[in-house]
């Protein structure tokens, strides 16, 4: 796509569609042609909806930031007439919706050609895609030997193989910026509550869960934000205001900033020592632009909140799987090893527990809170994204029913990602930056999170680190073309 067109992200593809120097349907043409030569060595691509596409360029696209550039969308939520979905499992294959999702309106809305989905793991509960319903993993640009992470990897591998420019994602416990560090892009999670669920869902797993999208600039991620922002007709609760909007606050460098510098875990584990020296690059980077880095880290209890949020996520996963079945028995091999444990964690979850996690997810956030106090607490935490460089394809495998080890076990989810979850925790806005590479050649997120509602300071600090150290030169090699 890149390499065709002369385009850095999907921001130039709209420019060159809006200057008439290339048509929609030719970039369709060019993404399709990509999705035939790459996806059989990615595995990142699944229900592709040409038909779909065609009509809606067909019947004239809506005048936005993105006319004319191809899209797609994560198989999970996200739900659109048009556009089937597995969500991630062979139990919910081929799904059909009546109405259009909220958030897919509002992305519609800006003028991109939507053209199939991409994979994700079942129940979005990993930080590895290799979902049973699309015959394989999903496997990194960088390397295929390794995993473009969970639960929003085929937009990660799809967006650094160049098949599109961008695509959707979702984030509950780092979904988006995961796929964003393993694969070298830029990846930013919202305050909770800044873009719409409805009307499927009032809130996603407590409200931890929320939209996203992954991109290869800060102003791609800002304009598509500016474009879904704000709730839609019933929503249970909104978040705080933009003071302008997403665009306009990457237009100027924020103020000096005061950086709480991690080079642990948050609970004080070392981390990766290749991913530990990205961690102090980044803190040097922002000394020499002139904000104030000191080593801190939050006093909060991420053990706590990380058992309720594995709570919270079990009994979700159970809801979806009952309200899927209808009623019926669930049947051998229907779902996974890692969906048939958090059933059996779920199970044993009462009422009263289940409150319990929500109040704990609260308390945390309110923990978090105050360690950004405005009078005296850091403006930005700054830490690694992943604690180590992209795992070994396999690792994270959904075959396993102990779901609980599978998410807090020493080798589980929260050791490799242990930063991510937090923030969906918290609400606070998050974002993954690609700055770092390993000796290996494989990317290296670095994490930036701030106070709630405080989106606009967050992302003026992303533009103004890509402005200083751009990364849209870095793109992994071409990957071999045609059938596996």
């Amino acid at each position: 796509m890149f390499r065709t067109f002369g385009a850095e992200d999907a921001t130039d593809l709209a420019a060159l569609v809006a200057r008439r120097d290339v048509t929609p349907d030719e970039l369709l043409d060019a993404a399709l042609q990509s999705v035939e030569e790459l996806n059989p060595a990615l595995n990142a691509v699944a229900l592709v909806q040409e038909e779909a596409a065609r009509r809606a360029i067909a019947a004239g696209l809506p005048a936005g930031p993105f006319t004319g550039v191809p899209f797609l969308l994560k198989d999970l939520g996200c739900e659109a007439v048009d556009f089937p979905a597995h969500n991630g499992s062979r139990l919910l294959a081929n799904t059909r919706y009546a109405q259009d999702s909220a958030i897919f309106e509002r992305m519609r809305a800006t003028g991109v050609v939507t053209f199939g989905r991409t994979t994700s793991p079942e129940g979005g509960i990993g930080v590895a895609t290799e979902a049973a319903v699309y015959g394989g993993p999903t496997r990194n640009p960088w390397n295929p030997d390794h995993t473009s992470g969970g639960s929003s990897g085929g937009s990660g591998a799809a967006v650094a193989a160049g098949i599109v420019a961008m695509a959707h994602g979702s984030d509950g416990g780092g979904s988006v910026r995961v796929p964003a560090s393993c694969c070298g892009l830029f990846g930013f999670k919202p305050t909770r509550a800044r873009l719409p669920d409805g009307p499927y869902s009032g809130e996603g797993w407590g409200g931890m869960a929320i939209d996203g999208f992954l991109t290869h600039s800060v102003r791609d991620t800002a304009a598509m934000l500016d474009a879904c922002a704000g709730a839609d007709l019933g929503a249970p609760y909104w978040a705080p205001p933009l003071v302008r909007s997403h665009a306009d606050a990457i237009s100027r460098p924020p103020q000096r900033l005061r950086v709480a510098l991690c080079d642990t875990t948050l609970t004080g584990e070392p981390i990766h020592p290749e991913v530990r020296d990205a961690v102090l690059a980044a803190g040097a980077l922002l000394e020499s632009l002139g904000h104030v880095v000191e080593p801190m880290r939050p006093h909060a209890d991420v053990a706590r909140m990380m058992a309720a949020w594995t709570d919270i996520v079990a009994c979700g996963t159970a809801l979806g799987i009952r309200k899927a079945l209808r009623g019926q028995p669930l049947a051998e091999g229907e779902v996974e090893g890692v969906s048939r444990g958090a059933i059996a964690r779920a199970a044993q979850i009462p009422g009263e527990r289940y409150l319990e996690a929500v109040g704990e997810i609260h308390a945390f956030g309110r923990q978090m809170a105050r360690f950004f106090d405005p009078e005296r607490g850091p403006d930005i935490l700054l830490s690694a994204t992943l604690a180590e460089p992209p795992a070994k394809v396999g690792r994270f495998s959904h075959d396993t029913e102990d779901y609980v080890a599978f998410r807090t076990g020493p080798e589980g989810v929260f050791a490799y990602s242990p930063f991510c979850a937090v923030f969906n925790a918290s609400g606070q806005p998050a974002a993954s930056l690609p700055l770092g590479m390993s000796a290996g050649g494989l990317p290296i997120g670095i994490h930036l999170a701030t106070r709630f509602g405080e989106d606009e300071l967050l992302i003026a600090l992303c533009a103004e680190i890509e402005r200083a150290a751009p990364w849209s030169h870095r793109r992994p090699a071409p990957l071999p073309l045609g059938p596996a």
